[in-house]
């Protein structure tokens, strides 16, 4: 082999090598917003934990609120069905715009909880209630937080996966955008849910 052979494999060797590292840092990036979906994940299982006992609890003291009471189970098993869909394969736009439209469904159904919650003094002033209340506070900060780290982790990869020469290469890997986890509900709905017994 003359020395041009030698300089036109080692270019294709390099360029192998290239796509190669390319490859490799799309994977690491996928991996890195799927394992931020994990962390959502785990509080949203720990909210879903937490809504059955806030419902038990809240039974004997608005039992002529019954259809408020089965809104939030009823909110709580879509946002669960929805929430194990997206967990399956957080690269599902689909699922994921599903289980934002879950959620919102559950954050607005606990809102109206709460607001009803309001009128019996007596439910607010129980032990159980008050740390069931604070504990859904915690949970719902440590999801925003997840989200966000999520949200900051789909950025990096969709921006790797749209740029060049990476995209070249997400192109031929079969790598998508991922979903962002967006706000779906209405500005009314995007108030924070209100857990206060104070």
């Amino acid at each position: 082999m003359g020395w041009g052979s030698w300089t036109f494999v080692g270019i294709i060797v390099a360029a192998v090598l290239w796509l190669i590292a390319i490859y490799n840092r799309l994977i690491a990036l996928r991996n890195r917003f799927k394992n931020a979906f994990a962390q959502i994940d785990v509080q949203l299982k720990r909210r879903y934990d937490l809504v059955p006992n806030l419902v038990e609890t809240a039974k004997g003291y608005i039992k002529h609120e019954r259809g408020t009471l089965e809104a939030v189970i009823a909110a709580r098993a879509n946002a669960q069905s929805a929430n194990q869909r997206a967990a399956a394969n957080p690269a599902d736009a689909e699922a994921m715009r599903q289980m934002g439209a879950a959620e919102a469904g559950l954050s607005g159904a606990l809102g109206k909880f709460f607001a009803l919650s309001e009128a019996y003094p007596d439910l607010k002033a129980n032990q159980t209630m008050m740390q069931l209340s604070e504990e859904l506070t915690s949970t719902e900060n440590k999801i925003g937080f997840a989200r966000q780290a999520y949200n900051d982790a789909v950025m990096s990869y969709n921006t790797a996966v749209q740029s060049f020469p990476d995209n070249f290469v997400a192109g031929f890997g079969g790598f998508k955008d991922a979903t962002l986890l967006e706000a779906t509900e209405s500005p009314e709905e995007r108030k924070p849910v209100k857990v206060s017994f104070s």
